[in-house]
């Protein structure tokens, strides 16, 4: 027999022996899908909704702001975040790879070399009676093998290693969830921030508009042209326009902070500029498809589907450990009392130790095992199913939302309309000395707060497009996940 040979046979007779292991994990079968057949507002629909799937829409081609475009890449390279899941991924990673490691065994090289006495207590030279003459026995050897694997007979190792492997899934798929969450948190926050620098603008028109009336008024005042009552009505406009303007300036400062902590960096000078509040062509016409498709487009649904199927696989694991385990010992290689013939063919020695065991006595510890994979794997369908649930609640009412905001917009619209042409009247009324001021005072109060009002709906309106966007899975890609764990990589240390 060649040097080596026996060990080989061994590893091939043990290869086999695991690819045609039996494998005692139940077969797995997605949950029942725990929601209806419709969102609310489809409910009536008899031809599918046309267009892209918002799971095929990549969010540069949904937010169109080169400005918030430039936050959003910004977002994906350094938020802390996203780092913190690329790193997960590494170490689930790692723990699959020493899992899947059992199934194959540890083949290491040895060597030894074993210096004695020949005596009746087996001591050495310098032992207790024995002199300084005594000739020494002298042992070498040296071989390549392994020790104690388990064959994997029943599917445990097997069964783990998948458990393993869909953690990482569960990882990946976590991770895009953050990812999706990240972009939408940037794009939300960067549309309040527009908003609020709307508000201060509608502010400080109004705030100039009021100073020029207080002004006049007060010179009429003086003159005798116009009563303290109108003069104390002007300046209460104008101290609550004043209190406005210092609430959204607040509101501003704290987006520019909450944008600059989603980033994860300060916020560079070198930003494209930012569009006008109102022009962002956000996509409205996003198709919801059935609430089948959230399966395959919702990454936290398929993560809590790859937790399933671990726990699934681990209860094969459980079982396995109710049957016989085998493992085996091997080593081939040389030895001889003299270590220039350690390399000779006579010297060639080789071991095979199988060793088996057999469960008989547990006192219950792998049925308790066996009884807390199954509970496991009864609350991860529970999650499952939760998960899906709450997937379909999101995109409803974000749907829901779309077409009352649609509507609420429009009317807005045409309120803002109104008061600026009633404000517009009554100013020229006032002019002429048709009407007192204090109907001017009224119109313009009520111009303001229609025009507060609508920039708060769009804004709201503009945001739930993006809520409905990410509920239904858009606004992540494999490439932007990768671009997280190689920025994460490049920090660890």
């Amino acid at each position: 027999m060649s040097q080596f040979s026996t060990l080989k046979t061994v590893s091939a007779l043990m290869a086999f022996t695991m690819l045609a292991s039996c494998d005692l994990a139940p077969k797995y079968q997605r949950p029942t899908q725990p929601v209806q057949n419709a969102y609310p507002k489809d409910s009536g629909q008899t031809q599918p909704l046309m267009g892209q799937a918002a799971s095929d829409i990549g969010w540069k081609h949904f937010f169109t702001d080169p400005r918030l475009q430039a936050l959003i890449d910004l977002a994906l390279r350094n938020n802390r975040d996203l780092r913190s899941q690329a790193a997960a991924i590494m170490e689930a990673q790692g723990s699959y790879d020493v899992q899947h490691a059992s199934l194959f065994p540890p083949i290491g090289v040895s060597g030894q070399g074993q210096y004695f006495a020949p005596s009746d207590t087996g001591g050495f030279s310098f032992a207790p009676g024995m002199g300084r003459g005594t000739s020494m026995l002298r042992y070498y050897g040296m071989g390549i093998g392994f020790s104690a694997y388990e064959i994997d007979l029943f599917g445990r190792i097997r069964n783990l290693s998948k458990q393993q492997a869909e953690g990482i899934l569960n990882t990946r798929m976590s991770a895009q969830s953050v990812l999706i969450s990240t972009v939408s948190q940037v794009a939300n926050t960067y549309l309040s921030w527009l908003a609020d620098r709307e508000l201060v603008r509608v502010t400080d028109q109004t705030l100039k508009s009021q100073g020029d009336t207080l002004r006049l008024t007060r010179m009429k005042y003086d003159h005798g042209e116009a009563d303290a009552l109108t003069l104390n009505q002007v300046e209460t406009q104008v101290e609550q326009a004043a209190s406005n303007k210092a609430q959204y300036e607040r509101q501003l400062a704290q987006d520019d902070h909450q944008l600059q902590l989603l980033v994860g960096v300060p916020l560079p000078d070198s930003l494209p500029a930012p569009q006008p509040f109102g022009t962002q062509t956000l996509l409205t016409d996003l198709p919801a498809g059935l609430p089948s498709d959230l399966i395959a487009q919702r990454p936290d649904i398929q993560a809590a589907e790859h937790s399933l199927i671990g726990a699934n696989a681990n209860i094969g694991a459980a079982r396995a450990a109710f049957f016989p385990k085998v493992t085996v010992t091997a080593q081939e290689g040389v030895s001889s009392l003299q270590f220039k013939k350690l390399f000779t063919p006579g010297a060639q020695t080789w071991s095979v130790s199988p060793n088996i065991e057999l469960p008989i006595f547990t006192w219950g510890q792998n049925s308790g095992n066996l009884k807390i994979s199954k509970a496991r794997r009864l609350a991860q369908i529970a999650t499952y199913e939760k998960t899906v649930q709450t997937a379909f609640k999101e995109v409803s009412d974000a749907l829901t939302a779309r077409e009352t905001y649609l509507v609420q917009d429009t009317h807005l619209k045409s309120l803002v309309d109104a008061s600026q042409q009633a404000f517009d009247l009554a100013m020229m009324r006032y002019n002429t000395g048709i009407d007192p001021y204090l109907t001017t005072l009224t119109q313009q109060r009520s111009l303001y707060e229609a025009q507060q009002g609508r920039i708060v709906v769009q804004l709201a309106r503009y945001q739930n497009l993006v809520t409905l966007y990410r509920a239904l899975g858009g606004g992540w890609s494999s490439a932007d996940v990768a671009t997280a764990q190689s920025q994460s990589a490049a920090h660890k240390g």
